[in-house]
C-alpha cells in the first residue's frame, strides 16, 4: 500500500508512539490526520506536517466518526488508520488493604484501549470499503493496532491494562477475516518498553536511571526502542501488501516477569 497522496488517520497522533507514526507517514507523502484528545499540542503536530488535527475521543462514536469524515473530506483516499491512542493503570485485583479494585477505573481503560480501537477500527474500515481499490488484489486500506506485550505477558498491577490490550490482540485475526471482502487488512503492534516522554524527559537523571532499570532485561538491543522503530514497522507493515491478521512483537525479545 502507497500511502503517498493518501489520507491517515493516527489516533493518539498528538504524542509518544503516535506523533512518530504520524511523522513517519507524513513524510511518506500521506495527509495525517492527527485524532487526539491534546487539542494544543495536536493542532501544532498536525500544522506542522501539512495535516489536519481533530479533537477525539476514541471512545465515543460520534467523536470518532468526525475524525473519520475529516479525513475523507481531505479528498485523498482513506488508506490507513494508526491506534495508538491508549491509557494505563495500575492496581491489584485486590489491593494490599484487602479493597476490590474500583470498577470504574476498569471501565475506563477497557473504554479508551479496547473500545477505543475497535471503534477507529471499525468506521475507518467502513470508510476505506467505498474507496476504489488500488490493485488488482482489491487492497484499500489497512489498520495498524497497537497492543502491548502486557497484553500476553501482564504482570502484578496490570489487570485492566492486560485485559485491554490482550483485547486488541484477540480481535485482529477476526477483523481481518471480516474485512477480506472489503480489501481492508487488520495488523497489531505489540510494543515491549518504548523511550516516550511517560518515562520522563532526555537528560533528567532520575529519569535516564528509572528508564535504565526498565531496559535491563531486555536481551538485544539492551536498551529501549525508540519511538522512530515503532514508526518505521508501521510503515513497512503498511507497505507490505501480504502481512494481514498477524500480531508482532516490537520488545527486542523481553518476556515480562510478574513484577
Amino acid at each position: 500500500m502507497d500511502l503517498n497522496g493518501a489520507a491517515a488517520i493516527i489516533s493518539g497522533g498528538a504524542s509518544g508512539l503516535g506523533e512518530a507514526a504520524a511523522r513517519e507517514l507524513a513524510r511518506v507523502g500521506a495527509t495525517v490526520v492527527i485524532a487526539d484528545l491534546n487539542v494544543e499540542q495536536g493542532k501544532a503536530i498536525a500544522d506542522e506536517l501539512g495535516g489536519v488535527f481533530v479533537q477525539t475521543d476514541v471512545s465515543d462514536e460520534a467523536s470518532v466518526q468526525a475524525a473519520v469524515d475529516t479525513a475523507v473530506a481531505t479528498g485523498k483516499p482513506l488508506r490507513a488508520v494508526v491506534n495508538s491512542a491508549g491509557i494505563g493503570w495500575a492496581a491489584r485485583t485486590v489491593g494490599r488493604d484487602g479493597s476490590p479494585h474500583d470498577l470504574a477505573s476498569y471501565r475506563k481503560v477497557i473504554d479508551v484501549n479496547l473500545i477505543g480501537t475497535f471503534n477507529l477500527l471499525r468506521i475507518g474500515a467502513a470508510a476505506m470499503a467505498k474507496t476504489e481499490p488500488v490493485d488488482a488484489d482489491g487492497a484499500r486500506g489497512v489498520v495498524i493496532n497497537t497492543s502491548s506485550v502486557a497484553g500476553i505477558e501482564g504482570q502484578t498491577g496490570q489487570v485492566a491494562y492486560s485485559a485491554s490490550k490482550g483485547g486488541i490482540i484477540g480481535m485482529t485475526l477476526p477483523a481481518a477475516r471480516d474485512l477480506a471482502a472489503v480489501g481492508v487488512r487488520v495488523l497489531t503492534i505489540c510494543p515491549g518498553i518504548i523511550d516516550t516522554p511517560i518515562y520522563g524527559k532526555i537528560g533528567d537523571k532520575n529519569a535516564e536511571e528509572f528508564k535504565a532499570k526498565l531496559a535491563a532485561p531486555v536481551p538485544f538491543p539492551k536498551r529501549m526502542g525508540r519511538p522512530s522503530e515503532f514508526a518505521h514497522l508501521v510503515r513497512s507493515l503498511i507497505e507490505n501488501d501480504y502481512m494481514n491478521g498477524e500480531v508482532i512483537r516490537f520488545d527486542g525479545a523481553i518476556r515480562f516477569q510478574p513484577k
